[in-house]
């Protein structure tokens, strides 16, 4: 019989012990988010200077003042917006690609994308690394989403903004789910936006927390007279 390697066995109970210990511990239920952040190798996505923060509570640096999200709050993320195979995801915000992992595992045709070139070409070797499949990466920027005529059914914004600008409702589908973090440190809100029709969104408080702020992150104070 084949024996695993001792680093391997390691990584797999490392990110059980997270799952249960910290995601499922924030009321993250939905057992195929649950398995997805077991299977997806977080410690392959972790920059190797943080690699020993790997399953840690911790919000892991990036370059460009970028981070990973803490793993309990990526579930919630995963958790909320109920990806569904074949679903059209657009991730604002790549950082290490760890989350567009998990969102095609679930099945999202994941198209991800940032302003800093260098983070999503390390992504795109994360991706290739771990034979991720349905991700793609692409350079944009993204304050609005003004760039694209396109539609999707989940769109992820991971960083920050003061305000939400309104293009960010507009490409959703009808049915589709908006993750986004609004307001200014230290007081942030999580919520959860879903298309109920063309001209009607409902919205729901997930939870407090503190992101980094998306570059050039819409804020209606800049127009105030």
């Amino acid at each position: 019989m084949e024996q695993t390697p001792f680093s391997l066995q390691t990584d797999r109970e490392a990110r059980h012990l997270m799952v249960e210990h910290q995601v499922r511990a924030w009321e993250v239920l939905d057992p195929r988010v649950l398995e997805v952040m077991e299977t997806v190798p977080r410690e392959d996505f972790v920059p190797s200077a943080y690699r020993a923060l790997a399953f840690s509570e911790a919000n892991i640096p990036l370059d460009h003042g970028q981070i990973m999200m803490q793993p309990k709050v990526g579930g919630r993320v995963l958790q909320a917006v109920n990806v569904q195979p074949g679903d059209r995801v657009l991730e604002v915000g790549t950082g290490s690609g760890y989350l567009a992992a998990c969102l095609g595992a679930l099945g999202g045709q994941v198209l991800s994308v940032d302003c800093f070139e260098d983070l999503v070409k390390q992504a795109e070797a994360n991706w290739k690394a771990t034979d991720t499949k349905k991700v793609r990466g692409q350079v944009q920027e993204s304050s609005t989403l003004e760039w694209t005529d396109e539609r999707f059914d989940v769109i992820v914004v991971t960083g920050s903004m003061p305000s939400l600008h309104n293009s960010f409702r507009e490409k959703l589908t009808v049915g589709g789910r908006l993750f986004v973090v609004t307001g200014r440190a230290p007081a942030m809100e999580a919520q959860l936006i879903t298309r109920m029709a063309e001209d009607d969104w409902a919205r729901e408080h997930l939870f407090e927390t503190n992101l980094p702020a998306l570059l050039n992150a819409f804020d209606p104070r800049v127009f105030e007279l």
